[in-house]
Order: C-alpha cells, then sequence, then structure tokens
C-alpha cells in the first residue's frame, strides 16, 4: 500500500487576513527514495507572520512568494523515517524546510555539527524537547538574540521594551534583557498575557496595547523612558514608543506584523498594487492619514537614533554559537518557554489566521 502525504497548499492570493477558502489539503503519493535521499517524517512544523506576506502575488518582502497548488514551505522538525544518504540514518531528528506537509523526501546536504544553513538539513541534539528548535531554540530565538545583543546592546540599568511579549521572540528578547541587568517591559495584548510575562518571565512591566490608557500606562512603566526598543509589530504600538525614546535609543526591527495583511502597505516604489482591495488600501490612507514620515524623521535625527532592519538568515553562521549558550539557560530554568500546539495538520491553515489575528499565546506549532 503507498503511502500518503497530506499537504497544505495555497489556492488563491489572500485579501487581508487570510480564509479557511484560501487553502487546501491534498495528499500525494510518497515517491520510493533514490540514491542520495532521505524520507523526513513531520513531527512538528512552524506557523511565522513572515509567511503572510509570502502569500501575496508580488515581492513586498525579502523571500519569494509561495506559489500556489504547491505545500507551504517553513521550518519543520522531522524525525528520518527511511535513508539512502550517507549521513543520515533512521531516526535521526533534523531541522529542515519541508513545511506544511506529513512527510517530505529530500536530498539536502547535512550541516557540519550544529550549525544552520539554507538548502541544508541539521541534525539536532535530544537534550531539550525537539519542539524548542522551531521556537527559543530555533529562527525566533536566535532573532531575539541577534537583535537585542548585537544591535540593542543593552547595558545594565537600561530600559528596554518589546512588543509580542509572549510570543517566541519577544519572550527571548525580555529574558536575555533581564539577565543583563535591565528593566524590561513587553507590549501585550490583554491582561492574561501581560501577567504571564511578568509572572513567568520575569519582566518588570507590561502593558496591555489594547487599553485607552495604553500610553500613559508605558509613560508609567517607563520612568527613564526607552533605551532600547524591539521592533516586531509596527503600527500604532511604534507611533507611541517612539514618543517615549531617550536620545541615542536604539531600535532593532525584525517584523511589522500590523502590516502583514495589507497588501499595499509593504509594496516596494513601483510596483502595482494586486488588486482592487488594495487600491483601496492605499486610497484610504492617501486622503484619511496624514504623512507621518516628517515626524519619524525629525526623532531619528533629534533624538539620534539608530534603527537598523535584519533578517535573520544572514546570520545563520552564529547558530553553533547561540545554541551552546541558549540551551544551558534552558535546561536551568533561566529561560522559560511558552508554546502554543495545534494538533493535525488539517488544523494549521485555521491555526495560522489565529496567530495574524494575535490570537496565539505563545510559539504556535502544529504537531503531527
Amino acid at each position: 500500500m503507498a503511502l500518503m502525504n497530506k499537504q497544505v497548499v495555497l489556492v488563491r492570493r489572500p485579501n487581508g487576513i487570510p480564509k479557511r477558502t484560501d487553502f487546501n489539503i491534498i495528499e500525494t503519493v510518497v515517491p520510493s527514495l533514490k540514491e542520495g535521499e532521505v524520507l523526513l517524517k513531520t513531527k512538528y512544523f512552524s506557523l511565522d507572520p513572515y509567511m503572510r506576506p509570502r502569500m501575496n502575488s508580488t515581492k513586498g518582502s525579502y523571500i519569494e512568494c509561495f506559489k500556489l497548488g504547491v505545500p507551504l514551505d517553513g521550518a519543520a522538525v522531522c524525525v528520518v523515517e527511511e535513508s539512502r544518504h550517507q549521513k543520515l540514518k533512521v531516526g535521526d531528528i533534523v531541522l529542515s524546510e519541508a513545511g506544511w506537509q506529513t512527510y517530505a523526501v529530500s536530498s539536502d546536504r547535512v550541516s557540519e555539527g550544529m550549525s544552520l544553513n539554507l538548502g541544508s538539513l541539521t541534525k539536532l541534539s535530544d537534550e531539550v524537547k525537539i519542539s524548542y528548535y522551531l521556537g527559543v531554540l530555533g529562527m525566533p530565538g536566535l532573532t531575539a538574540h541577534y537583535g537585542l545583543l548585537d544591535i540593542g546592546r543593552p547595558q545594565a540599568g537600561e530600559t528596554v521594551v518589546v512588543a509580542a511579549a509572549t510570543g517566541p521572540v519577544g519572550s527571548m528578547v525580555g529574558q536575555l534583557a533581564k539577565l543583563k541587568g535591565c528593566r524590561v517591559v513587553g507590549i501585550a495584548g490583554g491582561t492574561e498575557k501581560c501577567d504571564y510575562a511578568m509572572r513567568e518571565f520575569g519582566f518588570d512591566a507590561c502593558v496591555d496595547y489594547k487599553r485607552k490608557s495604553f500610553a500613559k500606562d508605558l509613560k508609567k512603566a517607563c520612568p527613564n523612558k526607552i533605551d532600547i526598543y524591539f521592533e516586531n509589530v509596527g503600527g500604532s504600538v511604534f507611533k507611541t514608543v517612539l514618543r517615549f525614546l531617550n536620545n541615542f535609543a536604539r531600535v532593532p526591527v525584525c517584523g511589522l506584523i500590523t502590516y502583514y495583511n495589507d497588501g499595499s502597505t509593504l509594496q516596494e516604489p513601483g510596483f502595482n498594487l494586486a488588486s482592487g482591495y488594495a487600491k483601496l488600501q492605499a486610497l484610504w490612507r492617501m486622503f484619511f492619514h496624514f504623512d507621518q514620515t516628517p515626524m519619524v524623521m525629525s526623532s531619528i535625527l533629534g533624538k539620534r537614533l539608530k534603527f537598523q532592519g535584519f533578517i535573520i538568515s544572514d546570520h545563520f553562521d552564529q547558530y553553533a554559537s547561540f545554541l551552546k549558550e541558549s540551551i544551558p539557560l534552558i535546561q536551568s530554568g533561566k529561560i522559560k518557554v511558552k508554546e502554543d500546539i495545534v494538533k493535525g495538520i488539517e488544523n494549521s491553515p485555521d491555526a495560522f489566521i489565529r496567530l495574524l489575528q494575535g490570537k496565539n499565546f505563545g510559539k504556535l506549532l502544529v504537531e503531527i
């Protein structure tokens, strides 16, 4: 009997927040292995905000768009089911780009040691829970580590603010900043998340951006204003934070999730808008929202702010050293982890939609 592979594919380009009907689940036969290939069975795969811009028809991001009718790719932790690959044996656990499917056939090279390279498989240690390699020990954790320590360069006594405080990046940023002796203030949506950030992650304060008193609450939580703002959200949260940045504040920028469901905001100059919906969004901004660029640029100049965007794939060479430092912190309990695990590949489209609505609580994964 043929082994069947369940795969999630995109059947149409979403307008705004994706709908369940934008996705389909198909089944294909798993092919027989050729020499040099390996059969991977997915244990967990990651759902991440950066995947939303990839669903648009034009490249408004730093990574190629998803193709229609093709399984969605992304980070996954897999176990080797069958191998004709010299460097992998049955039972090995690997980090791959298998994405939203139950099986994958791969002929990718295997990275040496615990290094991370595009187009490669990385053999994983089982000394921690393997799902962690998609969150706190995966690209989100490395993003937090590099952005805070290499760009933010926190000093003891400084105030660090991070949005999406209970997410995989934000929670790691906050805990690392606490280890550096900083005052840490989180921003999250809702009392439950704010309380969790303080109780479990050790944040000094956490403010709810959904409250009308958000600006007042943030000011109160940051009596010495803000030295580092780790930017992963954008929108009204950013505009509020900007008011409270100190001179010479640093702003690492790793994401802009507020805009990801807007098909035109992130378009590069000269791109044609993809749909009538996107055109309406652009017209709305043109006529009903004044240009805030002068205000932002004036703040950058007057306060001598440092803004630096970064894409973590440019820094995969730091992965092995990141793991060496981070695994002991997790094992000792100095870094705590919050996961939001959804079981069953058939539930992944709805889980992804929930992520874009800010309804996840912790690192969102699909377990198969």
